[in-house]
């Protein structure tokens, strides 16, 4: 150790990092294994959640352990992407041309106007109800 620095009792830093130690392989049993003990510590975390989350206050006595399922995220087939797709750049082709928007939305109708003669049979039978109200209040 004293003459050569390069060189030291330590196999890690050698450069001979591991090439001794036999590596074992992971076979589906051993992964397996991993995956049920992970599962096992997971469930055990959070049934500890759950009793840390009962005791705050305002904790309702509900137990939160089991999360909520979901539904499973509907897919769209590529079919039907491009069905969706064409009939929007129809739609987008119609209103940049104005030619089937235009057709579509109806002329306004003209505003109604009341006649002369109308409007003074409508004041005449509100006059009329006026005053019958006004003698039977008397």
């Amino acid at each position: 150790m004293i003459g050569n620095s390069s060189v030291t009792d330590d196999p890690w830093q050698n450069g001979s990092r591991g090439t001794n130690i036999a590596m074992p392989t992971l076979t589906r049993e051993i992964i397996e294994a991993a995956i049920y003990g992970f599962e096992a510590q997971k469930t055990n975390l959070d049934h500890q959640i759950a009793e840390l989350r009962a005791m705050l206050p305002g904790a309702s006595g509900q137990s939160s352990a089991e999360p909520r399922s979901r539904r499973p995220r509907r897919k769209m087939s590529a079919a039907g992407r491009r069905a969706i797709a064409e009939a929007q750049r129809k739609r987008w082709a119609a209103t940049k041309s104005g030619g089937a928007a235009a057709q579509k939305a109806p002329a306004k109708k003209a505003k109604r106007k009341l006649s002369a003669a109308g409007r003074a049979a409508i004041a005449a039978a509100q006059k009329k109800r006026w005053a019958e109200k006004k003698a039977a209040a008397k």
